[in-house]
């Protein structure tokens, strides 16, 4: 994955597999082969059989729908400044039941993800005390995973799932050819998806 760095973070961006494009007919061996090597089946059930599985096939691939980062994916997104504080974080995402934060630079750039395990694991104080405790006040800079690994909006599901996976992340920002942030996917967003687009063809 090539790897692309931002101000003070490391944005890896996973790349997006070409979708092929089927045929939309496609040739048996016999057709293209030496017609003298190669006899047509014989005039029998069998062949009707034959020929009916295959059109079905094909009809099956072609009916199939990609599904992409940008049907799933939560937007707008909802970011903080790596100047903001644990508790400011974790206010936000109180507020708006979320469980992961972008985190930009002053210029919009993304640097980072903080997420509630990441302030819980660092900052234990947030659910025990009052925002007076210095604790809570550390600068998001300090806490944020600054590898953050993204995708495209046209990323297929199936990619970001087994990135997900391979990574052990639940969360994975989207962006767009100007490396704008667009979008955020998470494991909730998938789940939404299984649940609600039906009947849903991750596997194509």
């Amino acid at each position: 994955m090539p790897i692309v760095p931002a101000i003070s973070g490391i944005v890896e961006t996973y790349p997006v597999k070409p979708t092929i494009q089927r045929p939309a007919h496609v040739e048996s061996v016999e057709a293209q082969g030496d017609q003298s090597h190669h006899p047509p089946l014989p005039d029998h059930p069998h062949k009707a059989a034959h020929t009916a599985y295959q059109q079905q096939t094909e009809q099956d691939i072609q009916a199939k729908p990609v599904l992409l980062a940008r049907d799933l994916m939560s937007s707008p997104v909802h970011t903080l400044s790596s100047e903001s504080t644990a508790s400011e974080a974790w206010a936000e995402m109180t507020r708006r039941s979320i469980r992961h934060l972008p985190v930009t630079s002053i210029h919009g750039i993304l640097v980072g993800i903080i997420s509630d395990r990441d302030l819980l694991r660092q900052v234990p104080e947030l659910t025990v005390t009052t925002s007076l405790n210095p604790a809570t006040h550390r600068k998001l800079a300090d806490l944020m995973t600054r590898r953050v690994v993204s995708a495209a909006p046209t990323t297929n599901i199936r990619d970001i799932a087994r990135l997900m996976l391979d990574e052990r992340i639940h969360a994975v920002p989207i962006l767009d050819a100007h490396r704008r942030l667009v979008g955020i996917l998470t494991t909730h967003d998938l789940l939404r998806g299984i649940a609600n687009h039906g009947p849903l063809e991750l596997w194509t």
